[in-house]
């Protein structure tokens, strides 16, 4: 995963107050950036005093590894974007960046800053602060749904490393062709808890577990009469792609395509052949 640097100004001087704590933050970036765990690990007081506000939790030193290992970005998806520029007065530095995650009716994000403190080359105080912001469509008020994803026991990063977890465990295992799957089975292969994927899905997607399966058996079904010059018949194609229940995959497929089954075969008939060079 590639992660931009961070956009500090051209023209950016650090005081002499403040070197020291360019140079720790550059480390820290860089270390985010390599996902490197020692190297982060190592820039850290012992003494640190960590404070997760939007889970409203106190991180101590013996308990950081792990924090850290469990927000450390996964797979090639971007997680994470820095919003402003580096900010540095004296002994303290606040970072800005965004979490993007797939909503249902489109992007969520999660809004964090960092606000951290140096002393003698090491960070010995973390404030870190999140938001959860929703796009024009979805009607919660941050506010609330910020207050439910602390709910999930995750930081604004791990809530984006399970939104990736997630879709990296459904590409690669495509467990949805399952027609008996349910969430106990893929907490147990994602390792998160069924209260987190349920709170994530209702309340980050807006989803319920099962309409966030059937639409990645339909993409399968549409994907497959794509792909397929002479494809099966639907109710065969419908099965396959993991739906137990046919009355449901005729009603998700006219709310996402606007049309039968039927019609929309003959449609695809109608433009393949027009398609091909």
């Amino acid at each position: 995963m590639k992660v931009p640097d961070l956009p500090t100004s051209p023209t950016f001087h650090a005081d002499p107050a403040g070197t020291t704590t360019h140079a720790v933050i550059l480390a820290y970036h860089q270390a985010w950036k390599q996902r490197d765990l020692d190297a982060l690990m190592a820039l850290y007081d012992p003494s640190i005093d960590y404070h997760d506000l939007l889970q409203n939790r106190r991180i101590s030193h013996a308990q950081l590894r792990d924090y850290l290992a469990a927000s450390m970005p996964v797979g090639a998806e971007e997680l994470q974007t820095y919003t402003e520029r580096l900010l540095i007065d004296g002994d303290t530095a606040v970072l800005q960046y965004q979490v993007t995650l797939k909503g249902s009716d489109g992007l969520v994000s999660l809004n964090a800053i960092e606000a951290l403190s140096v002393r003698n080359g090491l960070i010995f105080k973390v404030n870190e602060y999140a938001v959860l912001v929703s796009n024009a469509t979805q009607k919660p008020a941050a506010r609330e749904r910020a207050d439910t994803v602390s709910r999930l026991g995750l930081s604004a990063r791990q809530v984006g490393a399970l939104a990736n977890d997630l879709q990296q465990y459904f590409q690669q295992s495509k467990a949805y062709l399952n027609p008996a799957l349910d969430l106990p089975q893929v907490a147990a292969a994602t390792g998160y808890t069924r209260n987190q994927i349920s709170f994530f899905l209702n309340q980050v997607r807006g989803q319920s577990f099962y309409s966030f399966l059937n639409q990645l058996r339909l993409a399968e079904v549409l994907e497959r009469i794509q792909a397929d010059a002479a494809p099966a018949r639907i109710d065969e194609l419908a099965q396959a792609a993991g739906f137990n229940s046919l009355s449901t995959f005729y009603r998700c497929f006219k709310q996402h395509t606007g049309l039968s089954p039927k019609l929309y075969l003959q449609q695809a008939h109608r433009s393949g052949p027009a398609a091909t060079p």
